[in-house]
């Protein structure tokens, strides 16, 4: 009888671990059903024998690791319609972002099995047909993002049923119809702009500003809003307090972030002063609080004196406001061409770099505009701006903090304590991933967009090791490039001396520096025994043309065998980008698939 019972206890103990550690088997089959039939052009660590939860890139799964909760997937490349029968399987799914694809066809009809849906980000791809007929299906839907799709027909009524709604945006399709009185009493956000509507506005909707309305032939009952209180979506999935939409009035708070330039200096004190402004009375937002945001940025586009941070998807695990940050210990991490880095650590621990700009030319309109692009890039090649801060005084960016450094400081730290030494195969990983991220920054916004800043203290390792390029975007909003002095002539392009205006062949030159960086182990401004100064570039030139190519190279390469026909090949790349004449650069995607065939290190 007692080895019974012993048995029943290690059959009941063996189910619990197994329980306990199980994947949520049919919700992962369904994902993989998903990817599996639907292109995309870049590559998921989607494994079946690796674990869901965890592990997979995008996947979210519940506490007890028992179902998959969210999925996002932004910029994946998918194109096609979404598989039947796949995503609808998830059951239990509350967040699912498929934005900025390529994804076609109708709105799936087997949506309507995603009965714990809140949010959905389907913005920024090629969905066409009629919205759902009945939306009632979705009674926790918080945030819909259907934008920038080629959706027609008219707006559903079922659309009022959805009381939890605080944020809709259907801009940018080819919607038509009048608009109807959707009486949503929790919605902050909405934007129906260039659409085909016609007729007046509803009553209920009078109390958005115009632009929300724009491109479109409707008309005011009463003469328009002047104000735009576009208000950010509460962060919690279900808003109900009754003082949710209620903020307290006080002072504009300014920033002024400083740095102590005494002596040694390993850490600094991150400094903010609060400027009182008495005669001006404005709100200031609440704290955010851990799991206070929502995954799409939680916004506030009240007045230009209503500022406050602004985050932007996938930020979720940051709990952190403005007044966090002033109250944060910073070390200064470098001053750059665009302003000063700081390493800020705050209460709980969290490390996060902000950048606080200097000499911004633009407005705070075309700052967030540009911040809007910069912000949804997601590549694993790209340094994600997580958040970003607008007042007439500061303007600052947040990102994740890179224990191990810039690339820069790999190669040129001071002491030889600070180096870390660059295997062969780490620097071709560099170089292949920073070509791939700033391939796909000029690709964005219709293929007009620059880094503007390439160099290798903007060029940090990701998880695998691959190099991710950061400070992305900048040179628009910024003053007209400052004639350079010292090492930041080295890694800019001679049209850029002369015109002050950053291209992406200007980007193609200064990456050509960083690979030459890769391969001497030398800054692209440096000095010599005798306080020469020299160029690298120039210096790399010359000793090409005296045939003397082996002393280009890093000492510390010339200890790995067999690798000389790939430093040469790299060389030859690294020239190429370099050439005077900018119409002479290849393209950046060409510059990729050269450094590929180098050596091919990853499926």
């Amino acid at each position: 009888m007692r080895a019974l019972c012993v048995l029943w206890y290690i059959l009941f103990l063996g189910v619990f671990i197994f329980q306990g550690n199980a994947d949520p088997v049919e919700d992962k089959q369904a994902l993989l059903d998903f990817v599996n039939n639907l292109p995309h052009s870049r590559s998921l660590n989607w494994n079946e024998s690796y674990p869901v939860c965890n592990h997979w890139t995008g996947v979210t799964c519940s506490e007890d690791e028992s179902r998959v909760i969210a999925v996002r997937l932004p910029g994946v490349g998918f194109h096609g319609s979404i598989p039947p029968n796949t995503l609808s399987r998830l059951s239990a799914l509350q967040i699912l972002s498929l934005r900025s694809n390529g994804i076609s066809g109708f709105f799936p009809d087997d949506f309507f099995k995603l009965k714990n849906l809140s949010y959905l980000y389907l913005q920024f791809n090629n969905f066409f047909g009629p919205l759902p007929s009945d939306f009632s299906v979705w009674k926790n839907l918080t945030i819909v993002n259907l934008s920038n799709n080629r959706f027609n027909g008219t707006i559903p009524y079922s659309l009022s049923n959805l009381t939890q709604v605080v944020a809709l945006n259907l801009a940018n399709n080819s919607l038509s119809g009048e608009i109807p009185d959707l009486q949503l009493h929790n919605l902050q956000m909405i934007n129906l702009s260039y659409n085909y509507f016609t007729g007046p506005i509803p009553k209920s909707l009078l109390r958005f500003p115009s632009s929300v309305f724009a491109g479109n032939n409707v008309s005011y009952q009463t003469s328009p809003p002047d104000a735009s209180p576009v208000v950010a979506p509460p962060g919690e999935p279900k808003p109900k307090s009754k003082n949710a939409g209620k903020v307290h009035e006080v002072v504009l708070w300014g920033i002024i972030i400083a740095c102590s330039a005494l002596g040694i200096v390993a850490f600094a004190s991150f400094i903010a002063v609060c400027i009182v402004r008495v005669n001006k009375r404005d709100e200031l937002p609440r704290k955010l609080r851990k799991g206070d945001m929502s995954p799409e940025k939680a916004v506030s586009r009240n007045q230009d004196a209503n500022n406050r941070m602004i985050f932007f998807e996938g930020c979720s695990n940051y709990a952190f406001d403005l007044e966090d940050l002033l109250r944060a210990s910073a070390e200064v991490l470098g001053k750059g061409t665009f302003g000063i880095a700081y390493k800020a650590t705050l209460e709980d621990a969290t490390n996060v770099v902000v950048k606080r700009l200097k000499e911004v030319s633009v407005g705070k309109r075309d700052f967030e505009q540009q911040m809007e692009i910069v912000g949804s890039i997601r590549h694993e090649n790209i340094v994600d701006l997580k958040a970003y801060y607008y007042s007439k005084d500061e303007k600052l960016m947040v990102y994740d903090y890179y224990s191990e450094g810039s690339v820069s400081s790999m190669l040129h730290g001071r002491k030889e304590e600070d180096r870390n030494p660059l295997h062969w195969d780490t620097r071709i990983r560099i170089a292949i991933g920073a070509a791939r991220g700033i391939a796909r920054i000029h690709a964005e916004n219709s293929g007009k967009l620059v880094h503007g800043n390439v160099k290798s203290s903007n060029v940090f390792l990701n998880s695998q090791r691959y190099g991710c390029v950061s400070d992305i975007g900048l040179a628009t909003i910024m003053s007209p490039l400052a004639t350079p002095i010292s090492r930041a002539a080295g890694f800019r392009a001679p049209e850029v001396m002369d015109t002050r205006k950053a291209t992406q062949p200007s980007d193609v030159y200064s990456f050509g520096v960083v690979l030459l960086e890769l391969l001497t182990g030398k800054s692209p401004i440096h000095t010599t025994a005798g306080d020469e100064i020299v160029h690298l570039v120039r210096w790399v030139h010359s000793v090409v043309r005296e045939e003397w190519t082996a002393e280009v190279f890093d000492l510390e390469l010339l200890r790995y065998p067999n690798i000389e026909e790939e430093l040469v090949e790299m060389l030859q790349i690294a020239l190429s980008c370099v050439v005077r004449m900018p119409d002479q650069r290849p393209k950046m995607a060409d510059v990729v698939t050269m450094i590929e065939n180098v050596r091919r290190i990853d499926p």
